[in-house]
Order: structure tokens, then sequence, then C-alpha cells
């Protein structure tokens, strides 16, 4: 039982690495948090309910945690093909649409939060 929590432990000291080094490299998460965090206190300032920072922060974890995939795809991609290659390509361009998704998805929950406080 011991060796399972030293595992976990090690897995979740490796997610937090992950998370730092997205965070530190990767241009795209840096700009998404930075939109979050004034929405958070967009949020904070008009007062929204109990559930839609639920839902805002479901959609902001939807598309940080796609982005990482996406960096990780892109990243093993340019790792197996360094050179272009359309396959490669075709593969980044659906690991950026499933991006686009949770970005419409978010900007979706966005509207439906804030519009009524706007009106």
């Amino acid at each position: 039982m011991n060796d399972f929590f030293k595992g976990r432990a090690a897995s979740l000291k490796f997610a937090i690495k992950g998370c730092y080094l997205l965070i530190k490299t990767e241009h795209s998460i840096i700009a998404q948090i930075s939109i979050f965090l004034s929405i958070i206190v967009l949020g904070a300032i008009v007062g929204i309910s109990k559930q839609d920072w639920i839902n805002q922060t479901l959609g902001m974890g939807l598309v940080l945690s796609i982005e990482g995939l996406n960096t990780a795809v892109e990243k093993l991609a340019d790792f197996v093909h360094i050179d272009q290659h359309p396959k490669i390509g075709f593969i980044k361009d659906i690991a950026s649409g499933a991006v686009t998704f949770a970005a419409i998805t978010f900007f979706i929950i966005f509207l439906i939060t804030y519009i009524p406080y706007i009106q």
C-alpha cells in the first residue's frame, strides 16, 4: 500500500511539472490564462452566481486541458517527423481543431453567463 501512495505522489509531481512547463513555455497557454484571469475579475465585479462560476471554471479547464493535449500532440509530431509532412500537418490541424471546439464552447458559456449582466 505504501508503494501505491509513493506512485501517486510521483505522478502528482510529474503532473505539476507538466503544468509548470505549459505555463512557462507555451504562448497560447499564457495568453489563455491572461484572458481567463480577466474574466475571473469580471465575474467578481458583476457578481455572477455560484452555478455561473462552476460553468465558467469547467469551460476554462476544458480549454486549457485541450490546449495542453494539442501541445503534446504537436511536440510528439515534431519529434517523430522533423520535416514538414502532409500527414503530420493533418494530425496537427485536427488537434488544433479540438482546441477550437473547446474555445467556442467557452465563448458560448461566456455569452450565456455575461449577457444578462449587460442588459
